[in-house]
């Protein structure tokens, strides 16, 4: 008997936790992940950036400086410290008693003396406490995959302002030559003028050179801004040098086959995981619910002495029945407002999906024909022009015209190309696939590589 108190005692004060399988593999894998944030962002050594890097080493460095990933880890190892807070049992501390019996009767103090243990209040069944666990576990798993959806995200928003940093720099180069030529314009205009032309011409030069010299201000503006924006993203000084020299960028490579894409899907979506992983865990929580009917109880064990010794256990019948059916019937709710949810994102995410690799074909299919078809041609007009003014049969404007023409394509083929690195890093997020694990190589690719 007094055995059985010991053991009684052990356990309760011990305590365990009662978890699925699966949660320890949950606690491994946010331990793994949390390597990198085992120091505060202060005392962190981060990579440092040369002045001109590519799009691998800033991403490489956003993703450990960002501070909006490192709070979303955070909030999964809490989810996952919930695990052993909801499994842990007994769910009730132990209250230890002693009394002592005054008599006029002649008997041993030893006797005298009752000493009881029992829980504070009743203590839910295993099933019960094993089941809050699993809500937990589930909760925590979803964590994990918000993690794994912000890490996406902000792997997104470091490419997209990376494609429009390389796209500003390139239209900086693109509207300082125009600047230049415009200048020369208004060179010939004045010559012109000084031999008795008209000056509307001049005039009209002068209006075309300052309008272009005030973008070109406001793009080496943007410039700047840009560069502050992801360097609030790199964790660097809003000032830190970041160029962005699009001779020196990569293309990345895409399969040039549609089923691989869409193979791809959104299948591992990390979004669209969590909130399955809210279905099964507002199922689970429904089911906790249900089992609000199930009675509690509470042992106890007493010894007096070598007088008694005492065990026994008290039922505790739910009365609050009311309470219990709104429970139910609002897990029940819960759970199909997760699977609305579930369906509605999982639409709009195919349907996103789609529609960015179908851009992205149209990107690429300019990238094309401005790289093989349009400048080829505005660079042979800019060389015939430079011909025929050299031999007298085109006016210096005709060249000054075909040599902007040839700048605007060189720009709409920046332009192409940032949006086809915009619409690739949405797509990565989409599918919660890195692309390179479909195209390892980051080589330039034929059809896509600079002039």
């Amino acid at each position: 008997m007094r055995l059985l108190l010991v053991c009684f005692a052990a356990v309760a004060v011990g305590g365990c936790v009662l978890a699925p399988e699966g949660a320890q593999q949950t606690r491994d894998a946010a331990r793994q992940a949390g390597a990198a944030y085992t120091s505060d962002i202060s005392h962190r050594t981060l990579p440092a950036l040369s002045e001109r890097p590519d799009w691998r080493d800033v991403l490489h460095r956003a993703l450990l400086a960002n501070g909006e990933l490192e709070a979303s880890y955070f909030e999964w190892a809490m989810a996952v410290s919930r695990i052993d807070q909801a499994g842990s049992y007994p769910s009730q501390p132990i209250e230890l008693g002693f009394s002592y019996m005054f008599s006029g009767e002649r008997m041993k103090s030893f006797n005298r003396g009752t000493l009881s243990a029992q829980f504070m209040d009743a203590t839910a069944w295993p099933t019960k406490t094993y089941q809050s666990a699993k809500v937990a576990w589930r909760d925590a798993q979803a964590a994990e995959a918000r993690f794994v959806a912000a890490k996406f995200k902000l792997q997104q928003d470091v490419l997209t302002r990376w494609a429009d940093l390389v796209l500003a720099t390139e239209q900086v180069r693109v509207q300082s030559q125009n600047v230049n030529l415009l200048k020369l314009v208004l060179e010939t205009a004045s010559g012109r003028v000084r031999a008795g032309g008209s000056q509307q011409d001049l005039l009209r030069a002068d209006v075309q050179l300052r309008l272009a010299e005030d973008r070109l201000a406001t793009l080496q503006s943007e410039v700047r801004q840009q560069q502050a924006m992801l360097n609030g993203l790199l964790a660097r000084e809003p000032d830190a040098a970041l160029i962005a020299d699009a001779d020196h960028q990569t293309t990345r490579l895409v399969p040039d086959d549609d089923t691989i894409l869409l193979s791809m899907g959104v299948s591992a979506n990390p979004s669209l995981a969590a909130l399955a992983h809210d279905i099964t865990g507002r199922s689970d929580a429904l089911a906790r619910a249900q089992m609000e009917y199930l009675p509690d109880f509470n042992p106890m064990a007493a010894v007096t002495g070598n007088v008694s010794q005492m065990i026994g256990a008290s039922l505790v019948l739910p009365t609050e029945l009311p309470r219990i059916r709104a429970m139910i019937e609002e897990a029940r709710a819960d759970l199909r407002r997760a699977r609305a949810m579930h369906a509605q994102s999982r639409n709009n995410a195919v349907a996103e999906y789609v529609a960015a690799i179908v851009a992205l074909r149209n990107t690429e299919r300019q990238v094309r024909l401005f790289r093989e078809t349009i400048g080829p041609l505005a660079q042979r007009t800019v060389d015939l022009s430079r011909q025929g003014y050299s031999a007298g049969a085109a006016s210096y404007l005709d060249l000054v015209d075909a040599q902007r023409t040839f700048l605007e394509v060189q720009l709409s083929l920046a332009e192409a190309r940032a949006e086809r690195e915009r619409l690739l890093a949405r797509i990565e997020s989409l599918a919660g696939v890195d692309i390179e694990t479909v195209m390892p190589a980051t080589a330039p690719s034929g059809a896509l590589e600079k002039p």
